[in-house]
């Protein structure tokens, strides 16, 4: 019930709302959906030993801009890495105070529990409310469905080079999901007068 009243206030601009969570990618590839003749083996070639690329990202619910930092591990220091982003695009500048009150949603993983990410969490907790979700419930998190996106439509049947080719084909890729879905016509509503 409380994600509906969010979203409400999100949708009348009255809050920003955010949605937290992490992912992982793969150098080899991730198989989508994909249609082969019957009887023959889809095959794409995935030489080497797989890099794992972490994706830490925030979904900023209003806007439908996906915010996404990537790293080799996905530890609470990583995490904080991605607090330091949304610091730059939402919280106070100097002299003055955000224009808007900032909700982030976040699950209890481990990685949003620990020490150290609870500490990065109390230094902006005048700017930055988070609302916790249960623990392993992520078909209430937003962010879940662009994770699939981007791996379904934007990384699957590929084979990376490396780390450092997949971290740039992701951030690319954000970059292109972000373009496409703030030209969805649904995408931006507008209160006619």
């Amino acid at each position: 019930m409380r994600r509906k009243l969010l979203k409400a206030q999100a949708e009348a601009g009255d809050i920003v709302l955010l949605f937290g969570d992490e992912s992982e990618a793969l150098t080899h590839p991730y198989l989508a959906h994909a249609c082969a003749k019957k009887g023959a083996d889809l095959r794409i070639p995935a030489p080497g030993q797989a890099a794992k690329v972490a994706l830490l990202g925030v979904l900023d619910w209003g806007r439908r801009d996906l915010i996404v930092h990537t790293s080799r591990t996905k530890r609470s220091t990583d995490f904080a890495a991605l607090l330091e982003i949304l610091d730059q695009r939402y919280g106070p500048k100097p002299g003055r105070d955000p224009e808007r009150p900032v909700v982030l949603i976040l699950d209890n993983g481990p990685i949003h529990t620990s020490k150290a990410t609870r500490a990065a969490l109390a230094t902006r907790a005048h700017w930055l409310n988070i609302e916790w979700l249960p623990k392993y419930a992520p078909e209430l998190n937003d962010i879940e469905e662009v994770w699939r996106d981007l791996k379904r439509h934007h990384l699957a049947h590929q084979t990376f080079t490396g780390a450092a080719h997949l971290d740039q084909t992701i951030h690319n890729a954000v970059l292109k999901l972000n373009d496409e879905r703030s030209r969805h016509p649904l995408g931006n509503p507008r209160i006619s007068a």
